[in-house]
């Protein structure tokens, strides 16, 4: 006899699959006060404007916060001994369509917050979650704890500020990083964990990466290797908080740089967020950034920041593809000094010594901690040698016979990764446009800004091409009404723009200009459409 098989049978395969988190978002500072709590609020609130279904997490030592952030009340906790890693995860309901917050507690009688997440299984409990995004503020430091919550994460973001002291702690943020990472990763060898544990010992505290590898595979190659492989795997992101003068936007392409040089740590540097009243004026209201004041300066700053946190995840750049640091150190050559190649031409090399020789000088802010004085003064004669004999034709002609072989010579690095990861920055773009731009749409300069950012078109190109001054247009996006000419010639800038950027000129006109009337309080006979 056969069974029979219910109509209402579906075989396994073609089941839905379960629940799970998608992605989880990491935020950390390596000091107090540098704004990691109003980045991870900030990027929640965006993604759940995406529609998304987010979970905040607050898991910042120093105790709970972000519910105030969020103009909540701090709920009461039941009186219990229990684990808080056993706990039900039990999120609140926030102001904000789509996202809950998971806030921190207190027992009766401690001054402790009560931590989440302090063991793996609190993490894979957490991957159970039906959510889109979650995304955990972990403050500031190097508890053990935070850097594993960190490091199991998707994508992990540090925030650091242009001051001396937040750029030494992020570094050291990094290197305590690694040694986590490879603490964790030979945890169960107990031989080759003593052999890492004397590597240690003859650095001192909070080694450079890069040192310490190189110190373990003095030991043994495999486990040197093995270290090696841990470091090109740790790949967190950068974000420059509170930038006041034009200068500290360089701050953040200069770390990247001088961690992968000193450090052996690859950074993704994702964006700065300018310093700005409104981010102040928005915790004072209780109320997150981007609702409170979501045409300001640095909510803009935040709105790249996630699309370029987004972009990243999907393109899916996979760490493991990074290849190893060499176990054995290697002479940078002058273009590297430089870092240039050497397709570079007078020009390019004229400005990458500028930027180097900035950078090294006493007192640099992206060097703080990493090089003592010797150190400076040897980098120094190198950016200088560099200088000398790649500008001089003859000097540099008899310099690359002798140290590239004719039939390897170097080319300039193929930034393949950087503009699919661009394009897929700009494809969210077009896609929120898609949804924001229809007959009814007000066109205000922060959306132009926005189509022009979708299409991958710099302001410069857009003045080359028009004939409008930069800073007539730059003033049209920010709606620096004040710092644009009479009306009847913003309307010609403005239908110009429209037209460049493949827009209805009349809608785009007809609205901005109406905005620009309200603001300056112009009367409406002066200049009809």
């Amino acid at each position: 006899m056969t069974d029979s098989i219910s109509p209402s049978y579906a075989p396994p395969a073609s089941l839905p699959p379960p629940p799970g988190v998608r992605h989880v978002i990491a935020v950390i500072g390596g000091r107090g006060g540098v704004g990691s709590s109003c980045l991870g609020i900030n990027l929640a609130v965006y993604l759940a404007q995406l529609g998304r279904k987010v979970l905040l997490i607050d898991a910042d030592p120093t105790g709970a916060e972000l519910h105030t952030l969020l103009g909540l009340d701090l709920p009461a906790l039941p009186s219990t001994d229990e684990d808080p890693d056993e706990i039900e995860i039990a999120p609140l309901t926030t102001p904000v369509p789509g996202l809950m917050l998971l806030p921190q507690g207190y027992r009766i009688g401690s001054t402790q917050p009560i931590r989440p997440g302090r063991k793996p299984r609190w993490a894979r409990k957490l991957r159970q979650l039906d959510v889109d995004y979650v995304l955990l503020d972990l403050g500031s430091g190097t508890l053990p704890s935070t850097l594993d919550l960190f490091l199991s994460a998707d994508q992990g973001v540090c925030v650091t500020t242009p001051e001396p002291p937040a750029v030494e702690a992020s570094y050291r943020l990094l290197r305590a990083l690694f040694l986590r990472s490879l603490r964790r990763s030979l945890l169960e060898d107990r031989f080759k964990m003593r052999m890492v544990e004397r590597a240690q010992a003859e650095l001192g505290a909070l080694p450079s990466p890069a040192e310490f590898v190189r110190a373990i595979a003095r030991y043994d190659t495999a486990v040197g290797h093995r270290a090696a492989a841990e470091l090109a795997q740790l790949r967190p992101r950068l974000v420059v908080n509170s930038l006041r003068l034009r200068t500290d936007s360089e701050l953040g392409p200069a770390m990247v740089d001088m961690s992968s040089r000193y450090l052996g740590v690859k950074l993704d540097y994702i964006g700065h967020i300018e310093q700005d009243d409104a981010v102040w004026l928005s915790v004072v209201r209780k109320r997150p950034l981007l609702i409170d004041s979501p045409t300001s300066k640095s909510a803009r700053n935040l709105e790249r920041i996630a699309r370029r946190l987004l972009a990243l995840a999907s393109a899916r750049t996979d760490q493991r593809s990074e290849r190893p640091m060499a176990i054995i150190p290697e002479e940078p050559n002058l273009y590297d000094v430089l870092w240039t190649h050497r397709g570079a031409t007078d020009e390019d090399l004229r400005r990458a010594y500028k930027r180097q020789r900035e950078i090294y000088q006493p007192g640099s802010l992206p060097l703080t901690s990493l090089l003592s004085e010797e150190a400076l003064k040897r980098e120094q004669a190198r950016v200088e040698e560099a200088h000398e004999t790649l500008l001089d034709p003859l000097r540099r002609k008899a310099y690359d016979a002798s140290v590239f072989p004719e039939d390897a010579a170097r080319r300039a690095p193929e930034p393949q990764a950087l503009d699919a990861t661009a394009e897929a920055e700009r494809a969210l773009l077009r896609q929120e446009l898609a949804r924001e731009i229809s007959a009814e749409t007000e066109f205000t300069g922060r959306l132009l800004s926005k189509v022009r950012e979708a299409q991958g078109i710099e302001l410069e190109d857009i003045a080359k091409h028009t004939k409008i001054a930069l800073s007539h247009l730059r003033a049209i996006e920010s709606e620096g009404f004040a710092e644009l000419p009479a009306l009847v010639y913003t309307r010609g800038f403005v239908q110009q723009l429209a037209k460049y950027l493949k827009l209805d000129p009349t809608q785009v006109t007809r609205t901005y200009l109406r905005r620009m009337r309200e603001a300056v309080a112009e009367p409406e006979g002066e200049t009809s459409s």
